[in-house]
């Protein structure tokens, strides 16, 4: 099928991008010290874990004026060039960024190009960046987001110091993209704009939160499957099921080109704050997603402390800490992680196998598929429901030799094959 999505592209990614997983750093809650030296600490582990993509929520200065909570929204800057010194310094910075390339990794950081704090520099050098009413007002778009106020993308000059301020980090800090807050209300020309410019210096790697479809024309590698996240809730509180799973994957089919990154996630920091943790949201089925969302076609996303099984709420704007603890999660996605990185099947975009469905005779809980690249293949059976389900399937990609990565087991199936899975459980099988 050809979009008109496919015919336009012209985004390149970056050829590191092909089989990344992502890992987001909430830095002020992630230890006691809240600094870049302290994370940095905890790289090694994130390099064993696979993760290739580490994501850090925006490091700049707080904004004081009209704050929200003692600390403040870090989504709220006061200075685009500089750092919250409550992480460190930018030296400090520098160093996390020269070991995250150390380790084989790659980093970017949260981009907040909608608003600004009220009191961000630009208040008081050029107040003709900002939107303001016919009274000379500052305008907050969003009526619950009383701490910032809103940039003018009409103002050609506003464009080329966001741009500036971008090419800056990049420059002078070696990161390698950005995730790009509310891109969707920012004109999608400038960003655009803005990856052009960014490529001119190095490869980068830029995220969307959104998920309209031209954002990736040529500005960004992935956008959020929000969608999925949603379908999932549902899925877990027995409101929906696989049909409208299926439903959903056919229409992304039609709407995103096959090479665009979409993000697939149980949490992440805003869904933790503010809608309830992957555990409150989806029980019992929370292992069986974060499987889905590591195999599935799309890149995963891992919030931190969720290796840690987080069962918690993180405050926004106040100190409140990882509940840090021994959990089955860092094994789970210590072991998906690196499959992802060693088997093409599951890379991202056309770099990965695309997806083929293995239909069975049930009700509508079972999810089955395989993926396959070259020599690479993976099956993938999940049961999606609250009760023990036995499961049925006849498909000629079923048939081969393979091996479970997750126990080691080895197993042949023919093409006709019968499997038992209690609830909530799934199958994962690398083809040997």
């Amino acid at each position: 099928m050809t979009t008109l999505n496919a015919i336009e592209r012209r985004i390149k990614h970056p050829e590191w991008s092909r089989n990344v997983t992502i890992y987001e750093a909430n830095i002020r809650q992630f230890s006691k010290e809240g600094t870049f030296s302290e994370f940095e600490k905890y790289l090694p582990e994130l390099q064993k874990m696979g993760v290739k993509i580490v994501w850090l929520m925006p490091i700049h200065p707080i904004g004081e004026l009209n704050r929200k909570g003692s600390l403040g929204s870090y989504y709220s800057v006061k200075d685009y060039t500089d750092v919250n010194p409550e992480f460190g310094t930018k030296d400090d910075f520098k160093r996390l960024v020269e070991k995250t390339h150390e380790l084989g990794m790659y980093i970017i950081i949260d981009w907040v190009a909608n608003h600004t704090a009220w009191d961000n520099v630009w208040t008081k050098t050029n107040i003709e960046y900002f939107d303001r009413d016919s009274a000379g007002n500052h305008i907050t778009e969003v009526k619950d987001w009383t701490d910032v106020i809103d940039l003018n993308y009409d103002n050609p000059d506003l464009r080329q110091a966001m741009i500036k301020a971008l090419k800056f980090w990049v420059e002078e800090f070696d990161i390698d993209g950005y995730r790009c807050d509310v891109a969707a209300m920012v004109p999608t020309d400038f960003w655009n704009d803005a990856r052009a410019e960014l490529e001119k210096i190095k490869p980068v790697f830029m995220l969307a939160e959104a998920h309209e479809p031209e954002l990736h024309t040529q500005a960004f590698d992935m956008t959020y499957a929000w969608t999925f996240k949603d379908l999932l809730n549902d899925m877990a509180k027995g409101k929906k099921n696989v049909r409208d799973l299926d439903k959903l994957v056919l229409k992304e089919f039609k709407e995103y080109h096959p090479d665009d990154y979409r993000m697939l996630f149980v949490t992440n920091h805003d869904e933790n704050s503010w809608n309830g943790t992957a555990y409150e949201r989806l029980g019992d089925a929370t292992e069986a997603f974060i499987a889905f969302t590591c195999v599935f076609r799309g890149i995963p996303l891992l919030y931190n402390g969720l290796e840690a099984g987080m069962n918690k709420a993180l405050s926004f704007f106040e100190k409140d800490l990882i509940p840090w603890q021994d959990h089955p999660n860092r094994e789970l996605y210590t072991r998906l992680f690196n499959l992802k990185l060693s088997n093409k099947a599951l890379w991202n975009g056309t770099s990965g196998g695309d997806l083929t469905r293995l239909k069975t005779l049930d009700d509508g809980n079972i999810f089955a598929f395989t993926r396959e690249k070259d020599d690479a293949k993976i099956v993938a059976i999940f049961n999606f429901s609250n009760q023990a389900q036995i499961v049925n399937i006849k498909h000629n990609k079923l048939e081969g030799r393979y091996v479970n990565p997750l126990t080691g087991s080895e197993i042949s199936l023919s093409v006709k094959e019968t499997f038992t899975l209690d609830k909530w459980n799934f199958l994962l099988l690398v083809k040997k």
